[in-house]
């Protein structure tokens, strides 16, 4: 009924409960805890690496003391101390899907909510007590003010948001705008060809001094302004932010040169990861306030290169001990330090995300973030994965759980596939029992065998 609401409503209106959504969302996210965490981790930017260590301790005591009390999943662990991590089981995100129950400290009433899609292929629905929830956003928030970022400084935003309806499409007009935080959100949804020049022109007529977002989606818009000769202002954009996809070093290049600004990339999860950050050097860092990092190789042995394994303190609602969140880290060399102040460990390279993409004939690509959000809203689907084969068609394998997934589960998953890909497209849905990996042991969520022809 809501979204039937909001279709019907002139532009400007829509804009309006874009706005009031925020305004809600944001007294959830920036509340006394937040502007008390954000003092902290100000004040604690330039701490030396053994502070950071012994709040990493304190902080895993006390983490894990609350898990073990509190989540019926944990409730047998031993109590250990932090040098002896190792003692205690690896999970990964199926137990968390069969679990989930037992891992909940708190009801959905009580905290904040957070479904997950996932780029492995496996939908998530995790708590985040109010506490942790703020505490995340003043973490994050901390390491965007280090570029001068406010909320409420005008902002280009580029998320899985579905805000469009067809006039918009009609009118070329691919955005939504948040009149009191000054934050536009652009469809990821509509990138294609015939449509990047709209995107192009309205950030030049609207200047934000910041940018949020799908770096696949930038890319696109970059690439488009480069080619055709556009001139971006110079000065106004302060910095972008690229959000839930691997950048490359090709990525970073184009993006920078067509907006005239850097690009600082951070990593954590929908779920609760602990946070990755880079510098104004250019540097990444492990966040060690937010949580621990185990880089292992298949035997668990710790090793510079290999899956990475987190333990994160800002998932009291939902624990995350020892999980093993998919993706692959490459340690920088200890002996190596950064020049900017920071002095967390530094991180190489962050692997794993695969920078694939559908191609829709109607929207042009959908990137890893927007495929991996089908799943939003849905339940009993085990993990998924889509093939394109043909511009018209894609094949999606599905792995369900027969005692959750319904009709009107595959009829949401369906509809969130639609609103992504338009509806010319032919989907095929295929129920099979186990997907298989590719022959390095990855899982690929999207496999795109149509990208000569695009090229």
């Amino acid at each position: 009924m809501k979204d039937k609401i909001y279709s019907l409503l002139p532009n400007f209106f829509q804009n309006c409960l874009v706005s009031l959504f925020n305004i809600l969302a944001y007294k959830k996210r920036y509340g006394k805890e937040y502007k008390k965490y954000l003092s902290i981790f100000k004040t604690n930017r330039n701490l030396s690496l053994e502070d950071l260590k012994a709040i990493q301790q304190d902080r895993f005591s006390s983490f894990i003391n609350f898990a073990i009390g509190n989540s019926g999943f944990y409730k047998d662990y031993e109590c250990v101390k932090l040098e002896n991590l190792a003692k205690l089981p690896i999970i990964s995100k199926e137990d968390i899907r069969k679990n989930i129950a037992d891992l909940y400290t708190l009801s959905k009433k009580e905290g904040t909510i957070s479904k997950t899609g996932g780029t492995t292929g496996k939908s998530l629905e995790v708590i985040y007590t109010k506490r942790n929830m703020q505490e995340r956003f003043a973490m994050l928030d901390d390491f965007r003010n280090r570029f001068d970022y406010k909320l409420g400084k005008k902002t280009a935003w580029f998320s899985g948001k579905n805000l469009l309806v067809n006039r918009d499409i009609s009118k070329r007009r691919f955005w939504k705008t948040d009149f009191f935080y000054k934050v536009r959100y652009y469809s990821t949804f509509h990138v294609k060809e015939d449509y990047l020049k709209y995107y192009v022109e309205d950030l030049i007529r609207f200047q934000p001094e910041f940018m949020v977002g799908f770096p696949s989606t930038i890319l696109e818009i970059a690439k488009f302004g480069l080619k055709n000769k556009y001139a971006y202002p110079e000065g106004i954009t302060k910095a972008i932010f690229p959000t839930a996809e691997t950048i490359t070093s090709e990525m970073r290049h184009t993006i920078e040169t067509f907006f005239k600004c850097k690009m600082y990339n951070q990593y954590a999860s929908s779920e609760g990861a602990p946070f990755i950050f880079e510098c104004v050097i250019g540097n990444l860092h492990l966040e060690l306030q937010s949580g621990i990092f185990e880089v292992l190789d298949e035997d668990n042995n710790s090793v510079k290169s290999g899956r990475l394994v987190v333990t994160s303190f800002t998932t009291e609602g939902t624990p995350l001990v020892r999980y093993d969140i998919g993706d692959t880290l490459v340690l920088e060399d200890e002996s190596k330090k950064c020049m900017c102040g920071n002095n967390n460990p530094l991180v190489r390279e962050i692997l794993g995300r695969i920078d694939d993409f559908i191609y829709s004939p109607m929207n042009g690509k959908i990137n890893l973030g927007n495929v991996s959000n089908t799943l939003k809203d849905t339940q009993g689907i085990i993990r998924f994965q889509a093939i394109q084969n043909e511009l018209n068609s894609i094949l999606i394998l599905i792995e369900i759980d027969n005692a959750i997934f319904t009709k009107d589960i595959e009829a949401k998953f369906i509809q969130n596939w639609r609103d992504r890909v338009g509806y010319e497209m032919d989907i095929k849905i295929k129920y099979v029992t186990e997907i298989s990996v590719e022959s390095s042991g990855k899982f690929r969520i999207v496999k795109n065998n149509i990208k000569h022809l695009l090229s």
